[in-house]
């Protein structure tokens, strides 16, 4: 689903407690603002409640008074949020080896405004998708990984992240498992692309062991890494 152009994000969370959607949306009406679009879910094994609204602003919308405001009625909840203004475009880099349809879907929705950022660079372990980046006009840098030497490989890959300012990483079928070292490097910034409905069917070949596990269903997952494999927050 693609955001409309003018609207505001926010996200948060808080211990799971009652009266959390009732006190967001409760501030978003006293500051005249309409909600677009809206998610929450309970997660019962953190013990914690999170909500996404998209909301369009009402003119002479000050931004520091509503954080300020926000803030304060969060107090009660021990509430943690982010608010996202209409015009923001995070610089991310896209990390692939040799599959295109992640980057060619994830490049494509940039190009019709569908994903609000800007590709500033696509690094890669192998030379085979750089005419898909030429063609968008991105940046390719072809990293070859020398098993005996991965630190080398992905200190190059990091001083692109350095260099191009990038707040986003994502690995869009990188199949490459990442080191503790460069997890460390990209925690909070790094996003693995993984096929299936984690946390089920974690590493290699996940829609051969669901098969294999007679699962009806199959999907994909969106997740900050860490040094874990396939175990970062969703």
């Amino acid at each position: 689903m693609s955001r409309a152009p003018d609207t505001w994000i926010l996200t948060a969370d808080c211990p799971s407690v009652l009266g959390t959607v009732d006190a967001v949306t409760r501030y978003l009406f006293e500051q005249g603002c309409y909600v677009t679009e809206h998610h929450s879910f309970d997660d019962r094994l953190s013990g914690r409640f999170f909500i996404r609204v998209e909301f369009r602003q009402p003119d002479g919308f000050d931004e520091q008074a509503f954080r300020d405001g926000l803030a304060t009625r969060g107090e009660a909840f021990g509430m943690i949020f982010e608010l996202t203004a209409p015009n923001y475009r995070p610089k991310v880099v896209i990390m692939v080896s040799k599959a295109d349809h992640c980057l060619n879907d994830l490049l494509y929705r940039q190009r019709i405004g569908q994903l609000s950022m800007d590709v500033v660079a696509v690094v890669s372990n192998h030379p085979d998708l750089k005419p898909l980046a030429d063609w968008h006009q991105i940046p390719y840098y072809h990293f070859p990984l020398d098993p005996n030497d991965k630190p080398s490989q992905e200190r190059q890959v990091w001083q692109v992240v350095e260099d191009t300012g990038a707040e986003l990483v994502i690995l869009a079928r990188y199949m490459q498992v990442l080191s503790p070292e460069l997890c460390r490097k990209l925690d909070g910034k790094a996003i693995n692309i993984h096929h299936s409905l984690l946390p089920g069917f974690k590493g290699a070949k996940p829609y051969h062991q669901a098969y294999n596990k007679g699962v009806k269903l199959v999907g994909a997952t969106a997740h900050y890494i860490n040094n874990d494999l396939d175990e970062g927050p969703i």
